[in-house]
């Protein structure tokens, strides 16, 4: 049996992060009742305000500040908290598994596919069983606390080997999340072992792989050699155009011979499209991302949208140069994007024209640590303390509920007058046993 014609239309929207929250505010505000209902899909109950991840690790930042809870913020959308495992747009369906591993079909008419991106594992020995991720609010508080665990563990072993194993501490990838996690972490592990009868600064060892000749590719190239010399200046060390080999029971091997031993691996190299994407019926690139045309509709279909990373979307600024150019898989896009989204749904469902999304990078900001940074806004490069008030400001200001704002600068403002916070939590791998431990004791 149809649908009548004067029910609201259907909008699904497949992901909670960047595109899926501005898009879902953005319709809220601009539907009236009887338009459309809008239904939000993610695994997570939360939206991740990715930027703020290293200085949540780091202890400069509340790591419940840098979520958003999605029914908090989304009041006038339906929001289901399961995981999206297919995609039927011939059905005009899209199969869920709910937390509890219970199935069921959602139907729509019309579909916004945000599901971003996963990170990109490589066959690397040991990198499935050693590797610690970056992308999520929990794998930030358990590296937080994964880093302290070490310190305790260091200063407690009479092991010289282990203690060394223990106080190394290995990142692979130059871009922003590596790079940002890497100078926050050390920075408050250089802070903390003031606390720690035995350990100095200069005991624990640091250390950055980047198979690229530089880091820091959004940013010039100046900016990136600024930024490796003010890292080994702290005593980090960078290995450029080197790959990792073999990470097995923590030991390191890289492609230029350096062979050394580290408990900590934390793998930012690359990120890849949602695998949810290659069960679909829609169009795809070879990179695996949903090919989009500049008004955000995924090629051949008016009634399926896309942006973000798991989209390839045409960026029109850069067509003089580059006239097959991509826009870039940043935070600055996504959130200009889901904006521009949200206008063209709207503006199809009253019968007008989409707009071609149209917008210029402004450059980027990245945070090396309290008080340190490096920027490159508006072809104007900072360093230092102006660059760390820059990354600050720049992304505050684009933190989506006036709530999470405030807390955000209130966090600074105490981490600035009172340093980090430095404490570990232990690492609690399984709750339940953990609490049939303690019950016991």
């Amino acid at each position: 049996m149809g649908r009548g014609l004067s029910q609201p239309k259907r909008i699904v929207i497949l992901g909670g992060g960047y595109v899926g929250l501005y898009t879902a505010l953005g319709l809220q505000r601009k539907l009236k009742g009887n338009e459309a209902s809008v239904t939000v899909i993610d695994p997570q109950p939360h939206m991740t305000y990715q930027p703020f991840l290293p200085e949540a690790a780091a202890g400069a930042i509340e790591p419940r500040h840098v979520v958003v809870p999605l029914r908090r913020a989304l009041k006038r959308c339906h929001v289901l908290t399961a995981r999206a495992t297919k995609i039927s747009h011939a059905n005009r369906c899209v199969e869920i598994e709910a937390p509890d591993g219970h199935q069921e079909q959602v139907e729509y008419d019309v579909l916004v596919v945000a599901l971003g991106s996963v990170a990109r594992l490589m066959p690397i020995p040991g990198l499935a069983e050693q590797g610690i991720a970056f992308k999520t609010i929990g794998e930030a508080i358990y590296l937080r606390n994964h880093v302290m665990s070490k310190l305790d563990a260091a200063s407690t072993t009479r092991d010289p080997e282990l203690r060394r194993k223990l106080l190394t501490f290995t990142f692979v990838g130059g871009g922003f999340a590596g790079i940002e996690a890497l100078a926050e972490l050390e920075d408050m592990a250089r802070f903390a072992t003031r606390y720690y009868d035995g350990i100095e600064p200069s005991d624990m060892r640091w250390v950055l792989v980047e198979a690229a000749g530089r880091i820091l590719p959004e940013v010039r190239e100046s900016l990136g050699a600024y930024t490796v010399l003010q890292l080994e200046k702290r005593g980090i060390e960078v290995y450029l155009s080197t790959l990792a080999k073999s990470f097995e029971d923590g030991h390191v091997v890289l492609s230029d011979g350096t062979e050394f031993d580290s408990d900590t691996i934390v793998w930012t190299a690359g990120v890849k499209a949602n695998p949810v994407l290659a069960t679909s019926d829609l169009p795809l690139d070879e990179r695996g991302r949903l090919k989009a045309t500049a008004a955000l509709q995924v090629e051949g279909l008016s009634d399926v949208w896309t942006a973000g990373d798991n989209a390839a979307v045409p960026d029109l600024s850069r067509r003089d140069e580059d006239p097959n150019a991509l826009c870039a898989p940043n935070a600055q896009h996504a959130v200009r994007q889901a904006k521009q989204l949200a206008k063209n749904i709207v503006a199809v469902l009253r019968g007008q024209e989409p707009e071609d999304y149209y917008h210029k990078n402004v450059g980027s900001v990245a945070s090396l640590g309290l008080h340190k940074g490096v920027a490159d806004v508006y072809n104007r490069k900072a360093k230092g303390f102006v660059a760390w008030g820059m990354h600050r400001a720049y992304h505050v200001s684009r933190v989506p509920t006036f709530n999470r704002k405030f807390r955000v600068v209130a966090d600074w403002l105490l981490s600035g007058l009172l340093r980090r916070e430095v404490i570990s939590m232990g690492q609690i791998n399984n709750p339940r046993a953990e609490f049939d431990r303690v019950s016991r004791s």
